[in-house]
């Protein structure tokens, strides 16, 4: 396993560096600049922040000295604010955390309980209706629903402020971005059960007269459980990407709303920040996922 997670970690290295590669070069082709406005200054005043900020060096050159800085830890400063990049990631990630912390649970939890619930009772009233509802999330994106909650709770209905310090704020958008992976959760863990359902150990257990909840959960779903857990890597860093969108919408003001806005200014180091450590959080969770493998399953080997 060692071997395993040392080739991981090189490879997820690589993973960022082309991610940071990408989103650098791709940035500074498109036209304009961080300095480039309608209020922008005098062309003296803007010559000296591009010295500053090293933007009068070529590209290339300017992506040697970013991955220097990144390297040693100094992610620089806002070319809008002036405030440094770790700050403000350090203030507006918790609250970005939070809210997919709760989406996630919401959407594991529900998803289990629903998939084993649609493959308990297969071909009934009910599993057709988990099918449906579960289809039909999975078609609408969560920005989508994101907006009709807001419309429908917020405005039409007035059930909910549509900003709010307290916990209520964090409802709607936990459901808007809980809603597409638990649809997906439910079908795989539906699919997962009755796989594992018709298999022999658990007909075995059935015939010893083990009791039937033990079965379920003790033999069916912890082997139905492995592509769930499979998910949940790529899910988590689907709902914290999925969140900058819908954080905007119902203006919680966590990474995501500093991230819409960087682009919107292009504010180059704000970008290049959170982008990296949105990649490097998307690997590490995909590496504690295939770890996770080998503790659920011990018949799983890391090669």
């Amino acid at each position: 396993m060692f071997r395993y997670i040392i080739k991981r970690v090189l490879l997820a290295i690589v993973t960022v560096f082309i991610i940071a590669a990408i989103t650098f070069f791709t940035m500074n082709a498109i036209p304009g600049g961080p300095f480039a406005s309608e209020k922008a200054p005098s062309p003296e005043v803007q010559r000296v922040l591009e010295e500053r900020y090293n933007l009068d060096k070529p590209v290339p050159e300017q992506f040697i000295l970013y991955l220097k800085n990144f390297l040693s830890g100094d992610l620089g400063v806002s070319l809008k604010t002036g405030r440094s990049i770790g700050t403000v990631i350090g203030e507006s990630f918790p609250i970005s955390a939070r809210l997919g912390g709760m989406a996630a649970l919401l959407a594991t939890i529900a998803g289990l309980v629903l998939g084993s619930i649609a493959a308990l009772k297969r071909n009934t009233i009910i599993d057709r209706m988990i099918v449906f509802v579960t289809t039909l999330f999975t078609a609408v994106p969560s920005f989508v629903l994101a907006t009709m909650l807001l419309y429908v709770f917020c405005i039409a209905l007035q059930w909910v402020p549509v900003f709010s310090a307290n916990e209520t704020h964090y409802t709607l958008p936990v459901i808007a971005l809980a809603l597409y992976p638990m649809a997906y959760i439910t079908r795989l863990t539906k699919t997962s059960m009755l796989d594992a359902l018709g298999q022999d150990y658990v007909r075995t257990a059935n015939a010893k007269g083990v009791a039937g909840w033990k079965v379920i959960f003790k033999h069916a779903l912890r082997n139905a459980v492995i592509p769930v857990i499979t998910y949940v890597g790529p899910m988590l860093a689907y709902i914290l990407t999925g969140s900058l969108v819908v954080e905007n919408i119902f203006t919680i003001g966590g990474l995501g709303s500093k991230f819409v806005s960087s682009i919107t200014n292009r504010d180059y180091t704000m970008i290049m920040g959170t982008t990296m450590f949105l990649a490097i959080l998307m690997v590490t969770m995909n590496l504690i996922t295939d770890i996770v493998y080998s503790i659920i399953d011990p018949r799983i080997k890391l090669d």
